[in-house]
């Protein structure tokens, strides 16, 4: 797998056949483990253990529906109201992260009303925030710390 610009974690691996797995600690099974995969459980694992995000309030893949698409968020961050308060798009290292990937993140947005939305392909990192005023979104030098979001 590909470096990534995130602290190093110990996870669990498992190899069946020709393939490779990575223990998921937030759903308590192995994941198959592709790049996207390394990048979503190395961005949890961060949230949870650099910005104090408690386990119980991350989802991951949650299912939404677009119109009539049904849509799966890669990490979803919940508030104390178990509204969804920041929602993040996890992309393979070798996709760069351009404005489809950030059209992508605000579709969801649209269905979730989230505070922040965040996209990350382990080397690069953005997040934003939704102005409640004006509509508009700033961009935030650091994803915030769970304390920043749990009351929203």
């Amino acid at each position: 797998m590909e470096e990534l610009n995130l602290p190093a974690y110990p996870f669990r691996y498992k190899d069946a056949g020709q393939r490779k797995y990575i223990f998921d600690s937030f759903r308590k099974k192995y994941i198959l483990l592709t790049p996207e995969e390394n990048v979503r459980q190395h961005f949890v694992r961060y949230l949870s253990e650099t910005h104090n995000y408690p386990a119980g309030r991350i989802g991951i893949e949650v299912s939404l529906k677009y119109g009539t698409i049904e849509r799966r968020c890669d990490i979803v961050v919940y508030n104390k109201h178990m509204l969804p308060a920041l929602i993040i798009e996890c992309k393979a290292p070798s996709i760069s992260i351009h404005e489809s990937v950030f059209d992508q993140i605000v579709r969801y947005h649209m269905v979730m009303k989230s505070t922040f939305i965040g996209v990350t392909n382990g080397k690069r990192h953005f997040c934003c925030k939704v102005n409640a005023e004006t509509g508009k979104w700033e961009f935030l030098k650091n994803f915030p710390d769970y304390s920043e979001i749990e009351l929203l």
